[in-house]
């Protein structure tokens, strides 16, 4: 019988958080049972250790909700420190009233109890410094707060 080595699970590491600023969200129409609207993302910051920069105005999130699903298409750029831009498409759902804990990134709460919103957002760029981003897999613990929606982004080792 060959050993086989032990089964590893993936690592979550810190990447970056994305602070974008929204507007308020316009109705665009419903259907039986769903409401689809766009929120326009007006700017914002991307701060962390792997990436610095600002949110280009003039993107937007279109959300589908049906019954307690909301799901979430949001698609804008971002300007690195270093002047590259980066395209960022972000899908993910958000869903109040489940069984998910608090969670938290030292002492920051990055999730609130009862809230599922997460997100998986994909990134397109020719910048050498920054081809990391569309060659790795991200997961986003997002939340709300005030005008900002903040996506605190890991990278999935």
């Amino acid at each position: 019988m060959t050993s086989q080595p032990p089964a590893t699970s993936p690592t979550l590491t810190y990447a970056f958080e994305i602070r974008a600023e929204v507007a308020e969200s316009l109705h665009i129409g419903h259907g039986d049972g769903e409401r689809t609207e766009f929120t326009p993302i007006t700017g914002g910051t991307v701060s962390g250790p792997r990436l610095n920069g600002a949110v280009v105005a003039g993107g937007g999130d279109w959300s589908n909700t049906r019954g307690d699903v909301c799901e979430l298409d949001a698609r804008y750029l971002i300007r690195a420190d270093d002047g590259a831009i980066v395209d960022i498409t972000n899908r993910g759902y958000y869903v109040e009233g489940t069984d998910s804990p608090d969670q938290f990134d030292g002492t920051l709460r990055t999730a609130e109890a009862g809230v599922y919103f997460r997100t998986s957002p994909v990134f397109r760029t020719d910048a050498p410094a920054h081809r990391w981003l569309a060659a790795t897999v991200f997961v986003g613990l997002a939340r709300v707060e005030e005008d900002h929606i903040v996506i605190r982004l890991y990278s999935l080792d």
